[in-house]
């Protein structure tokens, strides 16, 4: 079984950020259950360490490996709708945007995405990749039931009314306690969404704060550094009927990346023109209205490649925090031109979730990639550290293993699950162990001081 496995021999990996790459001695293509537990076992055989990998989405280095990568790529697909009780079953690597065509057609689709959609649902769960609204929590939230195999090559079915403690730990456990193969969705009924856009001067934006949070289904803005301008995004559910998309996406492909690369390049060349480049993104904001299914707005196309840091801090903390980013952006005058990103999402009971018990704002700094962003973020990060933020999972951090105890209440009780399940750190790479356990190899121990 074993040997017929789709791999290839040294194939190098990079994410799609191109931060981290390695070249895993093999990387697997299983594309069934029985493969993946196949793998398993032939790894502990071994002594082979494994990571898995859906689109690479990540900035941190969770993926890298010199030893053996699974690909989820063959392992797609949904498995069962359940019309009659809203949840859909699908195989771990199936894609954000295939999973919504799909839900779209057949009149259902998830409560709540992100801004981007081509990460596999396995790793959009296992980082606690969110999206926004205030009655929403993030995408793990939505998991019904998790099955995954885990180091002894045991397939375990893990729910929170038979698996109360373990369950909270799988669902954002950054691939540590075992490999996801599928997962059961809660759903809801496809709805047409009205989505607006609009520009708001800051101080306005300030005051009517909590209404935009609210009394939105779904709010997201854009702060843009040196302007007095926000960006307002809300999605709210309309009985308009939904509209051909074709021109709205062709503006946002062409304004928000062909456009704001050109934009970029200039600010890249020019570090100094970043201010200016700010505000004349600012202004170039225009008021848009448009009406469709809820997987077709969600996500826009991301052309422009990045570096950035995301910090999630509860609630109340939201306003203050932004008017010291601002104030903290105008006095240091860095080289920025990209607009900060916030979110909200409601509280949860999921143990490393950077929204466990506490309803959050997140917040996101992002740098053009080839500039600068080492003080940028540095700076960012002390005031989102200052309102006790936690670093979203898959987002460029600079938190420590020791930091991470007083941050996430239940990180002791996710390790000694992790421990119990993977006693070996089988699903550990150099990264992982360094930041959960607090335990470096000695090449991760150089780059970490280089």
């Amino acid at each position: 079984m074993f040997s017929v496995i789709k791999a290839k021999e040294r194939k190098r990996w990079r994410n799609w950020t191109d931060t981290h790459e390695s070249t895993p001695e093999k990387t697997f293509f299983p594309s069934s259950v029985k493969e993946v537990i196949s793998i398993v076992n032939e790894a502990s055989n071994q002594k082979k360490k494994i990571r898995v990998v859906g689109a690479g989405h990540s900035f941190t280095n969770l993926v890298g490996t010199d030893d053996w990568l699974v690909s989820l790529d063959l392992l797609s697909g949904i498995e069962e709708l359940d019309e009659e009780n809203n949840t859909v079953t699908v195989l771990a690597g199936t894609r954000l945007f295939q999973l919504g065509e799909e839900l779209g057609q057949r009149g259902f689709a998830q409560e709540n995405l992100g801004d981007i959609n081509v990460q596999s649902i396995a790793g959009a769960i296992s980082t606690g990749t969110h999206g926004t609204g205030i009655t929403f929590g993030n995408i793990p939230t939505q998991v019904e039931e998790l099955t995954m195999v885990t180091a002894a090559g045991e397939v375990r079915t893990l729910s929170k009314e038979k698996h109360s403690g373990m369950f909270q730990a799988a669902l954002v456990s950054l691939g540590t306690l075992g490999i996801i193969v599928k997962v059961k969705l809660r759903l809801i009924k496809s709805v047409i969404y009205e989505y607006r856009s609009e520009k708001v001067r800051i101080n306005e934006f300030l005051e009517r704060l909590d209404e935009y949070i609210h009394n939105n289904r779904h709010f997201e803005c854009y702060i843009f550094p040196y302007s007095d301008l926000v960006q307002v995004k809300r999605m709210n559910i309309t009985d308009k009927k939904p509209q051909k998309l074709t021109s709205h996406r062709w503006k946002n492909l062409i304004l928000e990346n062909y456009l704001f690369y050109l934009l970029s390049e200039i600010a890249r060349i020019f570090p100094k023109s970043s201010r200016k480049v700010s505000r004349l993104s600012a202004k170039g904001v225009s008021a848009t209205s448009v009406s469709a299914r809820s997987h077709e707005l969600f996500a826009t196309p991301r052309l422009v490649k990045f570096r950035e840091i995301e910090y999630c801090i509860p609630l109340p903390y939201f306003k203050v925090a932004i008017q010291e980013v601002r104030k903290q952006i105008e006095e240091k005058k860095y080289d920025v031109h990209f607009p900060i990103e916030c979110r909200v999402v409601s509280s949860d009971d999921i143990w490393l979730s950077p929204s466990y018990q506490r309803e959050s704002a997140y917040i996101a700094f992002h740098m053009y990639k080839g500039m600068p962003h080492d003080a940028y973020f540095r700076d960012m990060e002390k005031i989102m550290r200052k309102y006790a933020g936690r670093p979203h999972w898959g987002k460029m951090h600079s938190i420590g293993h020791e930091e991470l105890f007083s941050l996430y209440p239940k990180l002791s009780d996710f390790l000694t699950i992790r421990e119990e399940l993977d006693p070996d750190g089988i699903f550990l790479n150099d990264y992982l162990n360094n930041l959960l356990i607090g335990e470096s190899s000695k090449s991760e121990t150089e780059r970490l001081r280089s």
